[in-house]
C-alpha cells in the first residue's frame, strides 16, 4: 500500500499503522472447510483515491479488480443492489480475476421490498414502464406490474450466470429492510426469492431486531435451518429498532456468511446518509479478537465460511480484513 495519507480521512494513518501489506492471498484452510475474507466493494471512491487501498498508477476498472484479487480471495458486490451491471460488465469480472476467486452478490433493492430510482434499472424496464410510474422519484416492487417485476429477476439471474457458470458465484445476499419483520407473510417471502433465483444459492440478512427477540430468535433459526438456507451474522451498532443481534449459528451445512457493518450508531438509521459514511467505523484490534473464536467454531461446522468486511470507508475494510484473517489464519492453523 502506498503511504501516502489520504487528507480526507483522519483515520488512514492509524488505520495503515497497524498492518504492512494489505491482503491475505488464499482462503484460509480448516479440518473440513476453508474461510474466505474481503471486503463489501472495490471501487468505492472513498477507496479508491490515490495511495489509500490502490498502488498509484492503478486506476482502471480493469487494473482494480485485479489488484483486489490479488490481495483478497472473496469480494461482495453490492453495486448490484443499485442498478443491474449489464452480462458482459459479469463477464468481465470473470475474465480479470483468478480461478477460485468468490463474488457474493446483492440482490437488486426491488428484489426484497427495498425501493428503487427508475432512472436505476435497465433500459429496457426503464422504457417499459407506465408514464406515471416512469415520473416518480422512487418505486417499490408493489408498483410495478407483474411482468416488469418478473424482468427484474429475469434480469438478475442472467447477469450473475457468467458467475455461476465460471464457478465463481459465492451467494446471493437477500437483505431483506428493516419493515420486514417475523410473519407468516414474511417466510413465504423469503422461500419465494429462493424459489425465483431459480437454484442460486442465496443467503439471507434481516434489519429488525423483532428477528432475534425472546418470541422469534428459536423460530428464526429453526424456519432457516429447516430449508438450509444461510443466514448472515452481522456486527453492527446495537440499541436501534433495527439492531439486529450477534447471533452466531450455522443454518446451512454449506455456507455461513458473516458481515461487519461497523458500530457507528448515530448514522445507522439515519436517512440519506451515503454508505461510505453509514458504516464509517474502524474496528479496534480487540473487537475483532472477540469474533475470531465466534467464527472459527460456525466454520468448524459448514464447509464454507464468509467473512466479509463492509465497513467500505477509505482503507479501513480492508485493513480490518486483514487483521481479521491474520486472526483467523493463526489459530486456524493450531487445528491442522
Amino acid at each position: 500500500m502506498a503511504s501516502v495519507a489520504d487528507p480526507h480521512d483522519p483515520g488512514w494513518a492509524e488505520a495503515s499503522r497497524r498492518v504492512g501489506a494489505i491482503g491475505t492471498g488464499a482462503p484460509i484452510q480448516l479440518p473440513k472447510g476453508e474461510i474466505r475474507v474481503g471486503t463489501a466493494s472495490w471501487t468505492d471512491p472513498t477507496m479508491t483515491r490515490p495511495g489509500v487501498f490502490y498502488p498509484r498508477g492503478v486506476t482502471t476498472a480493469e487494473g482494480r479488480l485485479r489488484y483486489y484479487a490479488s490481495r483478497f480471495p472473496l469480494v461482495e458486490v453490492d453495486a448490484t443492489y443499485y442498478a443491474l451491471p449489464s452480462v458482459e460488465t459479469a463477464q468481465r469480472w470473470v475474465e480479470r480475476t483468478p480461478p477460485g476467486f468468490v463474488f457474493n452478490v446483492k440482490a437488486h433493492a426491488l428484489m426484497t421490498g427495498q425501493p428503487s430510482e427508475p432512472r436505476r434499472l435497465p433500459p429496457a424496464i426503464r422504457e417499459e414502464l407506465p408514464p406515471e410510474l416512469a415520473q416518480r422519484p422512487r418505486l417499490y416492487a408493489h408498483d410495478l406490474p407483474h411482468e416488469l417485476l418478473d424482468e427484474i429477476w429475469s434480469t438478475f439471474r442472467r447477469v450473475v450466470e457468467p458467475l455461476r457458470e465460471s464457478g465463481k458465484l459465492g451467494v446471493v445476499l437477500l437483505q431483506y429492510p428493516r419493515w420486514v419483520i417475523p410473519s407468516s407473510q414474511a417466510w413465504q417471502r423469503i422461500l419465494e426469492s429462493r424459489d425465483r433465483l431459480g437454484g442460486l444459492p442465496v443467503a439471507v440478512e434481516f434489519r429488525h431486531s423483532s428477528w432475534f427477540n425472546q418470541r422469534n430468535a428459536e423460530r428464526t433459526l429453526h424456519f432457516l435451518g429447516e430449508h438450509s438456507l444461510p443466514y448472515v451474522i452481522v456486527d453492527e451498532p446495537q440499541g436501534l429498532k433495527s439492531s439486529v443481534p450477534p447471533v452466531v449459528a450455522a443454518t446451512s451445512p454449506d455456507l455461513a456468511v458473516f458481515r461487519f457493518h461497523g458500530r457507528r450508531a448515530e448514522t445507522w438509521e439515519r436517512p440519506n446518509v451515503p454508505p461510505a459514511e453509514r458504516f464509517r467505523y474502524l474496528y479496534d484490534p480487540d473487537q475483532l479478537a472477540d469474533w475470531a473464536p465466534a467464527i472459527l467454531a460456525v466454520a468448524g461446522k459448514v464447509r464454507r465460511t464468509h467473512v466479509i468486511m463492509n465497513n467500505c470507508f477509505s482503507n479501513y475494510a480492508a485493513v480490518n480484513a486483514t487483521e481479521l484473517a491474520e486472526l483467523l489464519r493463526e489459530q486456524a492453523e493450531r487445528l491442522l
